[in-house]
């Protein structure tokens, strides 16, 4: 029965049971997301290049800035720079102890010369209290001015007075330490506080 049939009748009835529009509909949709897969791809692949370029800049960039401070710090710098700075920190650890030394040998200074003005107060002027008889007919003003006068030679001070005026016009300061001398000549236009610190830094 098959075969006693016409060959196009029979394609066309075998054409016309066979449904492939859900089959044409399924390969459309597998092109359509292979062609969607495929766009996401490359606009990936899209940024992935750019991103490279981005860093090769950054890396080309961070290389030049490295290689200019490597030039501008080299090691032999950074040593000197180093050996400056042990240098500098030896100055001033030896400038600290020098300066409480001479702190400590000041203090004990002021300490004796306290102790050497008490005494000298405690005794008087003249030195003794069997004298005390004379210096009742003394004026007080002379007495301070002597006392005075002690005490600056005790610290090396000699003071004098002009013979014109009579006025105190010359220190002649001497430091037995370091075997120096010096005249200073007294003027009234600087203060007393002037001279004293002048002085203190002679001797």
């Amino acid at each position: 029965m098959l075969l006693s049939e016409e060959p196009a009748t029979l394609i066309h009835h075998t054409v016309r049971n066979f449904n492939i529009d859900p089959d044409k509909l399924a390969v459309s949709r597998v092109n359509e997301s292979l062609s969607t897969l495929q766009q996401a791809r490359e606009l990936r692949l899209r940024e992935a290049e750019q991103s490279l370029k981005k860093l090769s800049r950054q890396l080309n960039t961070l290389s030049s800035q490295h290689d200019d401070l490597a030039a501008a710090h080299s090691s032999t710098d950074h040593a000197s720079h180093i050996a400056r700075l042990d240098t500098q920190k030896f100055r001033v650890a030896k400038a600290a102890n020098d300066a409480e030394v001479e702190t400590e040998r000041l203090a004990q200074q002021a300490a004796d010369l306290s102790a050497r003005l008490q005494e000298l107060e405690l005794q008087g002027v003249e030195g003794g209290a069997d004298d005390a008889s004379s210096r009742r007919g003394r004026d007080p003003v002379d007495d301070e001015v002597l006392l005075r006068l002690k005490v600056y030679r005790s610290l090396g001070i000699d003071i004098e007075r002009d013979s014109r005026d009579g006025e105190w016009n010359r220190a002649v300061v001497r430091n037995d330490r370091r075997g120096d001398v010096h005249v200073v000549n007294l003027d009234k236009k600087f203060s007393r506080y002037f001279y004293a610190n002048h002085f203190w830094s002679t001797l």
